[in-house]
């Protein structure tokens, strides 16, 4: 896929860069500085593509020539987006609001490559087991909450909070990788037919 075309990702995620190793041996991060602000009047699913659009274009409008792969994820519970927490309380009240419920997490994809851009959206529902307050406060404790949205990570000690996932489990770390594939050979094709 995409032989001898530079790959930039425009995230400074460890979670991407690790799943993206997947698909490509080498690849440039160059993480992007656009305006990640949700604009206004548009539904929460929604949100997380129009970001990786942002953050796309505005790494490839200096690298044109390049692959540049953009990305951005959040959890969704009764149409409320919880992005990345601002402190450790927030943290602890996005976790008891998760609590035994169902919430939906959301990818937003976008590939820019000579003016040509692509972008989707990939959703998973979760199921969180109830909470106690001690394993909210062990778990943020002992973990990283304030750099992942909705305040857990399922590749870490919050996958013990998990009763039930329905969709691609990748999607929760916050890189659909198999569904990422997929649509770049269809870009790869859309692009090559021109």
């Amino acid at each position: 896929m995409f032989d001898g075309v530079k790959i930039v990702l425009a995230s400074q995620s460890a979670r991407r860069k690790e799943l993206l190793k997947y698909l490509f041996e080498d690849f440039e991060i160059i993480p992007s500085g656009a305006d990640e602000t949700p604009p206004e009047g548009v539904s929460a699913e929604d949100v997380p593509e129009i970001l990786a659009v942002r953050k796309a274009r505005d790494v490839s409008q200096n690298m044109p020539d390049c692959l540049v792969i953009g990305c951005d994820t959040v959890v969704i519970l009764d149409g409320v987006i919880f992005g990345k927490p601002h402190d450790l309380a927030e943290a602890a009240d996005m976790l008891s609001s998760l609590s035994g419920r169902t919430h939906r997490v959301v990818s937003g994809v976008c590939f820019c490559y000579k003016g040509r851009t692509m972008s989707f959206s990939q959703t998973t529902e979760v199921t969180f087991y109830p909470l106690s307050a001690e394993d909210i406060i062990g778990y943020i404790a002992e973990s990283s909450p304030l750099d992942k949205a909705g305040s857990y990570g399922i590749q870490d000690r919050g996958g013990l909070f998990v009763e039930k996932i329905s969709g691609d489990h990748y999607n929760v770390i916050g890189f659909p990788i198999a569904r990422i594939k997929a649509e770049l050979k269809r870009f790869e094709k859309i692009i090559g037919g021109e």
